[in-house]
């Protein structure tokens, strides 16, 4: 009868995750190619040393190290969930123990990083909640996204006890275990002298909520900033491997060069086939490309890169966290609508309903955002994007740069003189 249960929850947490997924797919659909994805060599690289081994985060050493810890404690203790699963839909106990000395190792490990991670999510409550930590505080984030964090660690937290308490019990009421439990092994002699239904009951107890809390964190995950948990490596093997200062030219603008200056050229470089752009630039989610969406999706909002903004610390209005996190608002607001029916509008657009004109001229693409991301989010790409729409469609550049482009078209340069009087200054 367990095993039936078991395998109707798993399916139905399936089945949940399933159609959660389906329907990021389908906004995902709505977003516009990014740039072709090579160098696969380069990108697994990356991702090892960006992604599993956490180099980035490691610019804060206290909060990184703990962090790191987190992570990879989690990439353990995995191991022994899908043991559960299995175990749980075969009505089998310890399954994988056929792995021998391999599967003590992992599972002393895992032992030890319960404890370690449940330590570690005490802390970064108390820094929360107590500590008040000004680059996990700000008005972009409201009252909502600090309830998520705190539900999302007080999960983990518990996730971590049951855990403990598991592994407690077990050794409690086994004297032939299998696995290596360094710190259990020490807690567990203090319930030996309980009866062993007690003991038993207590395990079981133990094991049903541990497994039934993942299954619940798996299907909270999709709709809380944690889904980084699932995101983060995707989003850095996916990154831009090309230099951060570096713009990319926009492929009809090309177009129009190669055909002014060539006719025969004009197609060579184009990726669309010679259509018409719907829209220079980004106003609003259905401009966006697949990689703005993926970023939204894997921010923390750990705050890291708008505590270096040169923009933001000296005052200006622009916060690279917030601008990441109105992609992913404005998308759960309009993109639903959008599958249903491409022409919908609601009358407002991610440019000023969401990001004013101000945040967007406040940057000064100094990269200092993406470069201090742990997992690779590039802002200023999309900062650039909106900005070529403002200049693009609306003209709606600051004055001195429209000027700036005045000169250019006329002068062939950013000054205010005419071509003839530019060798004026060497007499």
């Amino acid at each position: 009868m367990s095993q039936i249960i078991f395998s109707v929850l798993l399916a139905i947490t399936l089945g949940v995750f399933a159609y959660s997924i389906f329907k990021i797919y389908q906004l995902f659909k709505l977003t516009k190619p990014a740039y072709p994805v090579r160098d696969f060599g380069k990108r697994i690289k990356r991702t090892i040393i960006n992604g599993f081994l956490q180099q980035r985060i490691f610019r804060n050493p206290i909060a990184g190290f703990m962090h790191a810890m987190v992570f990879w404690g989690f990439c353990i203790i995995i191991f022994g969930s899908i043991e559960m699963v299995i175990d749980g839909v075969a009505g089998t106990e310890r399954i994988l123990s056929v792995g021998g000395i391999v599967y003590d190792i992992i599972m002393a490990i895992g032992d030890i990083f319960a404890y370690i991670i449940a330590l570690f999510v005490v802390i970064f409550i108390i820094r929360r909640a107590v500590l008040k930590i000004k680059r996990l505080n700000g008005k972009e984030l409201k009252h909502k996204n600090h309830v998520d964090a705190y539900i999302a660690l007080s999960l983990i937290l518990i996730l971590m006890i049951t855990l403990a308490g598991l592994n407690i019990f077990y050794l409690a009421g086994n004297s032939d275990f299998v696995g290596r439990f360094p710190i259990s092994e020490l807690i567990a002699p203090m319930f030996a002298g309980m009866q062993p239904d007690t003991i038993n009951c207590l395990h079981d107890i133990f094991w049903w909520s541990h497994i039934l809390l993942i299954f619940l964190f798996a299907n909270i995950l999709p709709y809380s900033k944690h889904f980084h948990i699932f995101m983060s490596l995707p989003n850095v093997f996916f990154s831009r491997l090309t230099p951060l200062g570096k713009m990319a030219n926009m492929d009809s603008i090309t177009k129009e060069v190669k055909s002014m200056l060539d006719p025969e050229t004009a197609f060579a470089a184009s990726t669309d086939e010679g259509s018409v752009p719907d829209r220079f630039g980004i106003l609003d989610v259905e401009d966006i490309t697949w990689k703005n969406y993926l970023d939204s999706l894997t921010c923390t909002q750990c705050g890291r890169c708008t505590s270096v903004c040169p923009a933001n610390i000296t005052g200006k209005e622009l916060s690279p966290r917030k601008v990441i996190m109105d992609i992913r608002l404005r998308m759960k607001m309009k993109g639903p609508h959008l599958v249903k029916d491409s022409s919908y509008s609601d009358g407002k657009t991610l440019i000023r309903d969401f990001i004013s004109e101000e945040e967007i001229w406040a940057c000064t693409t100094c990269n200092a955002c993406a470069k201090e991301c742990p997992l690779n989010i590039d802002h200023p790409t999309f900062i650039l994007d909106l900005r070529r729409y403002l200049v693009m469609e609306e003209a709606a550049a600051p004055a001195a740069l429209n000027a700036i482009f005045s000169n250019i078209e006329n002068n062939g340069a950013p000054w205010q003189y005419s071509n003839q009087d530019r060798l004026n200054w060497t007499e």
